[in-house]
């Protein structure tokens, strides 16, 4: 994949997330991350390569044909690339799947099922909205980023791509976060979660792989990592660093 200044940005990276797993990528911003993301979720074509899930190929498909396929995506900036702040909670929460069954029919829009879509899911990841008919612009970051975990994950998906999910949040909006992805990791979702947070990487992932210059420096479990280590990888350092086990 390219950058946006059409330089390479991805170096021969290869990996596997299995169901009920997560892959934390840790990295310094602006060494692959976002454009992995990018790619992964169509909004950026690959060059190379090839993306499959669930052994189907979807490499260089559209978004909306990736995400029928069944790949959610929490991007770095809810605010301006995952809600649409001028539009209701109901608008923003039927974004992806509004031209289906049961919220249209023959191009006609179901009002009924879609109020009592949003509602329900308003409800479920406790959203504070006086209204779902409320412009999505009224409420806190916190609450965004609740809106936007419950678009992505209402869906059939089978891979959540999530970037930075709490950055720029309270202790409880984290804690909120935090516990709805590992719900969802119970439930045998496989989840790429892209942050700079190490803390965050070290407590919620199974393996964590460090990314420098748009490559993979290393994959490594979870359970024997610390911070020191990971700090070397992402500068680049490999060297005096054991080498993790690999991504299958």
């Amino acid at each position: 994949a390219l950058n946006d200044k059409g330089l390479p940005a991805l170096k021969g990276v290869s990996f596997s997330i299995p169901e009920g797993e997560i892959l934390g990528l840790a990295g310094v911003s602006g060494n692959g991350q976002r454009e992995l993301a990018d790619v992964l979720s169509g909004v950026r074509p690959a060059t190379g390569g090839t993306i499959r899930l669930d052994g189907l190929e979807i490499t260089n498909q559209s978004p909306r044909e990736i995400v029928a396929g069944g790949v959610g995506r929490i991007p770095e900036d809810r605010m301006s690339k995952g809600l649409l702040l001028d539009l209701s909670l109901t608008d923003n929460v039927i974004l992806a799947n509004y031209r289906e069954p049961p919220f249209a029919k023959g191009g006609i829009m179901n009002a009924a099922a879609v109020g009592s879509y949003s509602e329900r899911l308003v409800k479920e990841f406790d959203v504070r909205t006086p209204s779902v008919t409320a412009p999505a612009a009224t409420l806190s970051g916190g609450n965004l980023q609740r809106l936007l975990l419950a678009r992505e994950l209402s869906l059939d998906i089978k891979l959540l791509i999530a970037s930075q999910p709490t950055r720029g949040l309270d202790v409880g909006a984290m804690e909120y976060i935090h516990n709805k992805l590992l719900e969802q990791k119970a439930r045998g979702l496989a989840i790429l979660l892209i942050s700079e947070d190490l803390d965050e990487i070290l407590l919620m992932s199974d393996r964590i792989a460090v990314m420098y210059n748009g490559e993979f420096m290393d994959v490594v479990d979870a359970r024997e990592a610390d911070v020191a280590r990971l700090g070397l990888l992402m500068a680049g350092v490999r060297a005096g660093v054991r080498q993790g086990m690999e991504s299958p």
